[in-house]
């Protein structure tokens, strides 16, 4: 059975910072495709950064230079650091793992297990 526990989350002030935290079980975060998504009040789920099981990493524009993805084998956990955060970073934040049919994964379809999400608010 594939868990994905994501934490970290929380009330920040804009231009501060959180770290998210995926804990996974059931499968290794180094063998797939791992990444987190938002989803927005009223909107779907949009995808922000990944790590291949290269350990390669790749992002959406909007938050490249201050979100980063990255794991620790040893915890098979995988992170999100997040700098500079605006309030339009207000959102549920997700960590999934990557379907194996795809090699940059960004739709939510193209994904195969997910985390309950952990609330991300940033207040003006």
């Amino acid at each position: 059975q594939v868990q994905l526990v994501e934490s970290g989350g929380g009330l920040v002030q804009a231009g501060g910072s959180l770290r998210l935290s995926c804990a996974a079980s059931g499968r290794t975060v180094s063998d797939y495709t791992m990444a987190w998504l938002r989803q927005g009040p009223g909107k779907g789920r949009t995808f922000l950064a990944g790590i291949r099981w290269t350990g390669s990493t790749y992002y959406t524009d909007s938050v490249k230079g201050r979100f980063t993805i990255s794991r620790d084998n040893a915890k098979n956990t995988v992170y999100l650091q997040m700098n500079s955060l605006k309030p339009e970073d207000t959102a549920v934040y997700y960590c999934a793992l990557g379907s194996t049919s795809y090699y940059y994964p960004e739709e939510e379809n193209e994904f195969d297990y997910w985390g309950q999400g952990t609330q991300v608010t940033v207040s003006s």
